[in-house]
């Protein structure tokens, strides 16, 4: 009797070790969802969170959102700052296998059911809204965290748009797009997660897209899904020691010369802490011009003092070097998704805000003068764009009383 068990028994010790080993070989999979830019505004989602968190996790690979063939080409999306700033340095110095997860309908089949291309911005964007320049006009965002992605509150809103149909099918849609593209994300990880057996992957993902994408990974026994705040959070001193100078500039950027600034919604004290990082004890050109803005719009310096100082960055020949970070997609343009004017370098820059100082006086004229001059070094196109967006220098009218 024993013998004629012995085979079941050796057959039961097999396959204990490869139900180990196949419990070994489960990828790690972490999904960090974003609120795609927020780092640039939001304190406790800076830059130097999400690189030293990087540093922290050490995934092998990266998956990121843009579909492959845009991404294979070196062409983001412009609003994903987190990728182009922060993941696209990161893993160039640690050697992580970048994974583009995205999927978008060709270009035909956007004109079809939106009747434009989504990846092309208009010849002269829009001041805000679809189409318009990115801003955080919520202070919600202010407090935006890290892991804000975990809170079922920060998630219900999307869930519940997504779960319900539009009440006129013929306006269903984006949400009938969002539900195939998170699918075809989830197909993306799942089919790297396969390939990765026994490694961590992550995938950085807007927040929205992240809950469907784990209700579809975790039914797949060759997937360990691990929530993103178990790896732990990185402590003050990593923070600042993973943010560098391109970090800071981008903050800087977006929140004093972007249109961030109109909104008011711009946490000036963590702002004032990062400027004077940047700056240090010989400030650059480009430093001094951030301490120009800062010190307007704080109300520190006149507008009369802020135009000279202007004027001198504009008369140093030290000035006519690029900025560290723009967010500029198209160099041909002027402007980013960010800025109308992202795409100028600090000299031509220095002459954009004295012209904007010289409107705020009343000098109408001489600022008209100041930006024709600027125009007539750049590029037909880029000078058709400046004049376009001139009217953005200008202070806004209050609004008509009502009687």
């Amino acid at each position: 009797m024993l013998r004629r068990a012995f085979p079941w028994f050796a057959l039961l010790f097999a396959v204990i070790p490869s139900l180990a080993q196949a419990q070994e070989a489960r990828t790690r999979v972490t999904i960090l969802g974003v609120e795609h830019a927020a780092q640039l505004v939001a304190e406790k989602d800076q830059p130097g969170m999400l690189a030293a968190w990087l540093d922290l996790v050490k995934p092998a690979a990266v998956c990121i959102e843009r579909p492959p063939e845009q991404a294979s080409r070196q062409d983001y999306y412009e609003f994903t700052y987190e990728i182009q700033g922060i993941i696209l340095p990161w893993a160039a110095k640690n050697a992580a296998e970048l994974c583009p997860i995205d999927w978008m309908p060709p270009a035909h089949d956007q004109l079809l059911g939106f009747g434009l291309d989504l990846d092309t911005p208009l010849e002269v964007r829009k001041a805000q809204g679809f189409q318009g320049f990115l801003t955080f006009p919520d202070r919600k965002i202010l407090d935006w965290d890290f892991f804000s992605a975990n809170d079922p509150a920060t998630l219900a809103p999307l869930q519940k748009w997504a779960a319900e149909p539009a009440p006129r099918a013929d306006r269903d849609l984006p949400r009938r797009l969002y539900l195939y593209r998170t699918f075809m994300q989830a197909q993306r990880v799942r089919a790297i997660a396969h390939k990765r057996k026994g490694e961590t992957v992550l995938v950085v993902v807007g927040y929205f897209h992240k809950p469907d994408i784990e209700a579809i990974l975790k039914h797949d026994p060759a997937i360990e899904l691990v929530p993103a705040a178990s790896l732990g959070r990185p402590d003050d001193a990593a923070v600042r020691a993973a943010t560098t100078a391109e970090h800071r500039g981008a903050i800087l950027a977006f929140n004093l010369l972007g249109m961030q600034a109109i909104t008011g919604v711009v946490n000036w004290q963590w702002i004032e802490r990062v400027l004077a990082d940047f700056a240090g004890e010989a400030p650059s050109p480009e430093a001094r011009l951030f301490q120009t803005r800062y010190a307007m719009l704080m109300g520190k310096i006149s507008l009369a003092d802020a135009a000279r100082r202007y004027t001198a960055i504009a008369e140093d020949a030290a000035s006519a070097k690029p900025f560290g970070w723009t967010g500029v997609k198209d160099k041909s343009r002027i402007d980013s998704f960010f800025d109308p004017f992202g795409n100028l370098d600090v000299r031509q820059r220095a002459r954009v805000e004295l012209a904007r100082t010289l409107f705020a006086q009343g000098k109408d004229v001489r600022a008209q003068q100041v930006l024709d001059t600027l125009a007539a070094t750049l590029s037909p196109r880029k000078a058709l764009q400046l004049h376009g967006y001139t009217p953005l220098l200008k202070p806004v009218a209050p609004a008509a009383k009502t009687p």
